[in-house]
């Protein structure tokens, strides 16, 4: 039902409902004032309206600001910043003038044809086009409106290096270092990360592969060496140093206090309003009240994905799934995808995540990169079978325990190592030799035994069928050569490795006890199934017709990653991209 109103009436309940979701019928039914009937009050109209205070609605905002278009940021959280936030903040943006500065080989071609091979068809080749041809001007478009400076991830592989246009050296970039103090006050609303950097040190996405290795590696312990300098350097300066997610989101929040753009928190959405079939406003609730802020040109979603919505997940997801092992913002339970259904969008990629093996510990999950990947290490499923590389890409190793689950048992998988893989490696933030916390023990997410049976009988697989494993695993690792799963002849598969181990940096035996194992769930950095979109990030119908005034990005919109992902950084770099592109075709500024 689309409703027709004057540009300055205010919409009654009536008009409300009839483009509302109905979750977000039940929220606006019981706030105050709506209830009895009465009209919403309208809090404001700009031309652009954003939902989302992440990466992806923020360079949305930064970039109608700077078109001269007049913005607000409405945020569901007490915090800005989102998942960006908590992240590591690796952004794979090809072509991009900070990877060309430092000398990457990179190329238009190049970066085309590595994407259209990674994605196939999954994802029309336009909207592929548009990722790339825009990606490079969004981030020029941010560092000119905001004091966030880049850096690239030298040696950080493309996920697949090995198809045409791939670079083995890599196309991420991560934020450079930020000064919290630029953000005054509001320093205070920033998301805090999902891992605390150590105290007194300042510590890069680049750096903890070779943190991991600080305990047997002069890199590694020069790396630690630098971290401890910079903070020293950040403290004498008076400067609260700020990396990795929390750089990224500050940057854009200051780049948005400096542009007048306010954001809103504590905001949540509960619809969208629509006149004759164009969206011209959000419903959002204020202190327990609902409200209107129009948009003279459109509304921008960028609300993230449902990863902590369980019905949402239980509907389009396989099981086991769940809200828990999700990394994700926990406000993001999937209302822009809601309201966006709700207006008429199209939804697509909503059975797949931005997926990664993960273990289970009590206080948060925890995604596992380099812990998998060292050598010394090798996973198993119930069978106490290996089933996978486990250095592949992550979201790769959890679609083959989705894959096989039915029908050989891989969730929950384990995680074996060693004690000399354990004297050797940080493993999380626990020091080499150091004990294991007791509450991992205690939860169910680690067990320690003596001898392989032991170890078989505390996981609940076949003793025999572990130590064959073992034995094979062994076998391969001193010839360096897994003719099994072919862990280490992918240059990815080095990236988190241990280059003094030879022949395979990935691949070492087992045979210290005592043994470890770990529980391994399929975790996630959020979903990635969400609104379709065209090139343009204009929401479409399922026939395809365009939704006018209404524009989605990052997890709220289908990615532009299909069911894959090509590097580090392919959730965060579409989002800022398609936001700054939701913008730039707002303000009729966005180049053919």
């Amino acid at each position: 039902m689309s409703v027709s109103a004057g540009p300055g009436a205010r919409p009654t309940r009536r008009q409300v409902l009839g483009t509302t979701a109905a979750t977000g019928l039940a929220l606006a039914a019981g706030a105050r004032g709506v209830a009895s009937g009465a009209e919403l009050p309208l809090l404001g109209t700009y031309d652009v309206v954003v939902v989302g205070a992440g990466a992806a609605g923020m360079t949305a905002a930064l970039t109608a600001a700077a078109q001269g278009l007049s913005c607000v940021v409405v945020e569901k959280a007490a915090t800005f910043g989102g998942s960006a936030a908590r992240s590591g903040a690796g952004i794979w943006i090809p072509n991009n003038s900070v990877i060309l500065a430092a000398g990457v080989p990179d190329t238009q071609a190049k970066a085309a044809a590595y994407l259209a091979a990674v994605v196939g068809s999954d994802v029309p080749a336009a909207r592929q086009q548009s990722f790339l041809a825009h990606g490079p001007a969004m981030l020029t478009q941010v560092m000119t409106s905001s004091p966030l400076r880049f850096r690239w991830m030298e040696g950080y592989s493309d996920y697949y290096p090995e198809l045409p246009g791939g670079l083995p050296n890599g196309r991420s970039i991560e934020p450079d270092q930020l000064d919290g103090n630029l953000l005054g006050a509001e320093l205070a609303h920033l998301n805090p990360p999902y891992l605390q950097v150590p105290s007194g040190m300042v510590v890069f996405s680049a750096d903890y592969k070779w943190l991991a290795l600080s305990a047997v590696s002069v890199k590694g312990a020069a790396v630690a060496t630098e971290c401890l300098a910079r903070g020293t350097r950040a403290a004498l300066l008076g400067q609260t140093p700020l990396t990795m997610g929390q750089s990224l989101a500050a940057g854009l929040r200051k780049g948005l206090l400096d542009a007048g753009v306010p954001v809103w928190l504590n905001t949540p959405l509960t619809g969208l309003y629509q006149e004759s079939g164009v969206v011209t406003g959000a419903v959002v609730t204020q202190g327990g009240t609902a409200g209107l802020v129009r948009a003279r040109r459109g509304v921008v979603v960028g609300s993230g994905g449902f990863e902590h919505n369980a019905a949402m997940r239980a509907q389009y997801q396989r099981q086991p799934i769940g809200t828990d092992w999700t990394v994700g913002a926990k406000e993001n339970t999937g209302d822009g995808i809601r309201a966006g259904a709700a207006a008429g969008g199209a939804l697509a990629l909503m059975d797949d995540a931005w997926w990664g093996p993960a273990i289970p510990l009590p206080s948060d999950p925890y995604f596992c990169l380099a812990e998998r990947t060292l050598p010394g290490g090798l996973m198993i499923n119930a069978a106490g079978r290996r089933f996978v590389n486990e250095a592949a890409p992550y979201s790769d190793v959890v679609h083959v325990m989705y894959d096989r689950n039915p029908t050989d048992p891989d969730i929950p998988a384990w995680l074996i190592v060693d004690q000399n893989y354990r004297n050797r490696y940080l493993f999380r933030d626990v020091a080499p030799t150091f004990v294991l916390p007791d509450a991992w023990y205690t939860s169910g997410a680690a067990f320690k035994a003596w001898t392989w049976d032991a170890l078989a009988a505390a996981v609940g697989v076949p003793a025999a069928a572990l130590r064959t494993t073992v034995d094979r695993f062994n076998s391969l690792a001193v010839s360096g050569k897994d003719t099994d799963f072919k862990r280490g002849d992918s240059a990815y598969d080095h990236y988190y490795t241990d280059p003094s181990v030879l022949p395979n940096s990935c691949l070492a035996p087992l045979w210290l006890p005592p043994f470890y194992a770990f529980r391994i769930v399929p975790g996630d950095l959020g979903t990635k199934g969400g609104l379709v979109t065209d090139a343009r990030a204009r929401v479409l119908r399922g026939d395809g017709s365009v939704i006018n005034g209404l524009y989605a990005a990052g997890n709220a919109s289908a990615a532009v990653m299909g069911h894959s992902y090509a590097g580090a950084g392919s959730t965060i770099g579409p989002a800022m991209t398609f936001g700054y592109v939701a913008a730039m075709d707002l303000a009729g500024a966005l180049p053919a």
